[in-house]
């Protein structure tokens, strides 16, 4: 059994304290550390965790802490990451692996020069909304896919997120906080990308926020906030995605995968559930398709307990650092392709996880 420390408490970290402690039985949450003491206090009182560490650097020299839960704000991510590896961690990141692509290089390569394994949010692939869709696509349900477009549209965070500035800041913007979930969907389902391009604008350069406890702070904005991509996959697929802080609201679909036979409707890559919807050739309309696959409801900590699993066992991790990499070098590309005015190549590449078992016992994976 896989043991873990978390670094980070904050409001993310209710979910995976519920999950790993209630829905998933091959792990033990060993310790908690937090930048705010007393949420650390909490997390052990409400979930009786035996260790509070001080800081994250008496978490990392703990010998029983197998895998350290990364779940500090983005532009975090690379410190407390690189550090976890230097002391012989595995790590688990939320998403993104890094805030940059340069960062993401730094974490990927200290994981190689140490040995060990990285996994990380998203794992919503994992749920049965996604795993359905796999298992359609992988049974040739649209027949030949050729093409895929994905949109994420929001008029940003400042309006109810109890701290939103960061969003705004260095590591966030619509495509490095929300690209993850619908990137991860798409490379799951079709493969990886091959080549990308894209334009990328800051539409206001302030935002006034409208929340508690900091309503009426104006926030410069530093980074992109309307960021438009395509994608040619290494299967000849080309694909769209759309992202953008800035739009009020709007009648767009989540994610679209078209075939030679079909169009299929994928369900909001955030989540775990549904609705899977499909079309297919000769088809009046949509037809909705029960969902095969366990873990509909928020099943966040679903990929880390496929990383102890496949520690323990010595296969692949699904949620894993190369599918990782390859997200944020597909992000970052959108914006390099915006100022540079030309097609990014990619140099990452990344097999397709394998698809999920159902398992004769839910929270024990294969």
């Amino acid at each position: 059994m896989k043991k873990i420390g978390f670094v980070g408490c904050g409001a993310i970290s209710g979910i995976y304290l519920e999950n790993l402690t209630n829905m998933f039985g091959e792990l033990e949450i060993i310790g908690v550390c937090d930048l705010i003491p007393e949420r650390a206090l909490n997390a052990a009182k409400n979930y009786e965790i035996k260790n509070v560490y001080k800081d994250m650097h008496e978490l990392f020299a703990d010998p029983e802490v197998d895998i350290v839960l990364n779940i500090t704000r983005p532009y975090e991510h690379m410190e407390v990451s690189v550090a976890a590896l230097e002391a012989g961690k595995h790590i688990y990141n939320e998403k993104p692996l890094g805030a940059s692509l340069e960062e993401a290089i730094l974490i990927r390569d200290k994981a190689r020069a140490k040995g060990l394994s990285i996994g990380g949010a998203p794992d919503t692939f994992l749920g049965a909304g996604l795993q359905t869709c796999r298992k359609l696509l992988d049974e040739g349900a649209i027949g030949d896919i050729f093409g895929a477009s994905a949109y994420m549209v929001c008029r940003g965070h400042e309006s109810w997120h109890p701290d939103p500035e960061f969003y705004y800041k260095f590591g966030g913007g619509p495509m490095m906080d929300m690209g993850p979930y619908y990137l991860t969907a798409l490379i799951s389902l079709i493969g990886p990308v091959k080549t990308v391009t894209g334009m990328s604008k800051i539409s206001m350069s302030e935002r006034t926020i409208t929340s508690q406890p900091f309503h009426g702070k104006v926030v410069k904005v530093d980074v992109p906030t309307y960021v438009t991509g395509t994608m040619n996959f290494q299967n000849g697929a080309i694909g769209t995605i759309f992202t953008t802080f800035d739009v009020h609201t709007a009648q767009v679909p989540r994610i679209e995968i078209y075939g030679s036979e079909g169009t299929l409707s994928v369900p909001d890559p955030n989540y775990f559930e549904g609705p899977v919807k499909i079309f297919k050739s000769g088809s009046e309309t949509f037809e909705e398709i029960p969902l095969l696959f366990d873990y509909v409801t928020n099943s966040r900590g679903l990929g880390l307990a496929d990383m102890a699993k496949a520690l323990e066992t010595g296969r692949k991790i699904r949620a894993n650092g190369d599918l990782l990499f390859h997200v944020v070098e597909v992000m970052t590309g959108f914006e390099r392709a915006s100022i540079e005015r030309r097609f990014i190549d990619m140099e990452s590449t990344v097999d397709r996880p394998a698809p999920m078992v159902v398992p004769s016992v839910k929270g024990i994976l294969d």
